[in-house]
């Protein structure tokens, strides 16, 4: 299962970015979906993750601000990030959780740099 995630960039402090990651591959189920994120000489730290029932949690450090979503018909799901601070500053990696045709998976995407400019 490869994913292939997208909407990354620079941006200044109070912008908006939506992430977005797609999963492909021989997939038979998705459990859950999220997003990690890790700051340069940081331990990579899980931002938000929403279910297969579409219960979600999040980072103290980004509740009220980011919100996770998925499309299940398409195995994809985003981050919508609002009122965005130089320490959202990071890079995000998508993640996600299932059953394949023969075996469970755990497969991350490659990342996306968001920088935050003060």
């Amino acid at each position: 299962v490869q994913l292939q995630a997208s909407g990354g960039g620079l941006v200044q402090v109070g912008s908006s970015l939506r992430l977005s990651c797609a999963a492909s591959g021989t997939i038979f189920s998705v459990n859950s979906m999220g997003w990690y994120r890790q700051a340069p000489g940081k331990e990579r730290d899980l931002v938000a993750v929403v279910t297969l029932a579409g219960s979600t949690n999040y980072a103290d450090s980004v509740k009220g601000r980011f919100t996770v979503s998925r499309d299940n018909a398409k195995n994809t799901v985003y981050l919508q990030m609002n009122s965005l601070k130089p320490e959202d500053t990071a890079v995000y990696y998508c993640y996600c959780v299932g059953q394949g045709r023969f075996a469970p998976f755990t497969s991350w995407g490659q990342g996306t740099q968001v920088t935050v400019s003060s």
